[in-house]
Parts: C-alpha cells; sequence; structure tokens
C-alpha cells in the first residue's frame, strides 16, 4: 500500500480485516446474542425473528415465546396504531427518518410493567434489492432517565409557578 507524505496509509484506502474470524457470520452472531442491550429483529411483516438474552431480561419475554409474534407484545396499545403506519411505510419505501436517530417511546414489560425505552434501528436488506425484509433494533431501559427528567421538568415548572406568583 502506498504511503502517505506523513507515513500513514492513504485515508481513502479500503479497510480490510486482518482477522475475518472477529468479523465473521457466526462471530457476529454471538455478538448479537451477547450484547449487554436488548436486539430484537423483525422481519417486514413485523413478526419478531430474533431476540438475544438481553431483551429477555428487559421485557421479560424468553425468546422462544416471542419469535414469531408480533412486535404487539412490547408495544403499548395506544402506541400500535401509529407504530405499525410508520413500520409499513418504511418496508414500502426503504427509507427510515430514524436510522440515525436515537427513539425513545413507551413500551411494555410481560407483567404490564410501562417502560421507556431508547433504541436505534437499522434497515435490513438483502444483496441486490432495495426494499428492507426487515428492521434490527438495538435498545436499553430509559425508564429511570426517562422519569429523573419528568421530575425535574414538574421542579422546573414549579419554580416557574412560583417565580410567577411572587411578581
Amino acid at each position: 500500500m502506498e504511503q502517505q507524505d506523513d507515513g500513514h496509509p492513504p485515508t481513502e484506502a479500503p479497510v480490510i480485516s486482518a482477522a475475518p474470524e472477529l468479523v465473521g457470520d457466526s462471530a457476529l452472531a454471538q455478538l448479537l446474542r451477547d450484547f449487554a442491550d436488548a436486539v430484537v429483529i423483525c422481519d417486514a411483516t413485523g413478526a419478531i425473528v430474533f431476540w438475544n438474552d438481553a431483551a429477555t431480561t428487559l421485557f421479560g419475554w424468553p425468546a422462544g415465546e416471542v419469535i414469531g409474534r408480533s412486535l404487539d407484545v412490547i408495544i403499548p396499545e395506544r402506541q400500535r396504531d401509529r407504530h405499525w403506519r410508520g413500520y409499513e411505510r418504511v418496508m414500502e419505501s426503504g427509507h427510515t427518518d430514524y436510522g440515525d436517530r436515537l427513539l425513545e417511546v413507551p413500551a411494555l414489560h410481560r407483567d404490564g410493567r410501562r417502560l421507556s425505552i431508547a433504541f436505534t434501528v437499522s434497515l435490513l436488506t438483502t444483496p441486490g434489492q432495495t426494499a428492507p425484509n426487515g428492521i434490527a433494533a438495538v435498545i436499553r431501559d430509559d425508564t429511570e432517565r426517562w422519569q429523573e427528567r419528568r421530575d425535574l421538568r414538574a421542579r422546573l415548572a414549579a419554580l416557574a409557578a412560583a417565580s410567577d406568583g411572587g411578581a
């Protein structure tokens, strides 16, 4: 490989893994299974096709009970219509506005508790096709941080109301 004047390889050079065993299919599958964050993968219809142990910890459902089921098991009923309209639009268009943003939404635990989750999504496509055939999400529990922000907003509103009353 050609060197730049500063002794470093050119920046446009392709990155080639020196250790393909670390990024091969089986290694990547193991990584997804072992992530500390929940990883949930759904097909184009919204059926769950992958659910790691962290997803079981977060949502309370073992993989064997959710594989093949709809995401409705974790989506609160009030959000389902909006979710599915967006999901179908993404599957038809092949585009999501959320590919580079952290999403924060309510979710459901198996026992009925409401959670606040934060997650990123990636569209899954088959090489040579433009339409996605699924979506992968990396998810974490954001309930505590969401509650802290809610409490802080309430305190700020109370302070603002108190200062308006003393004016």
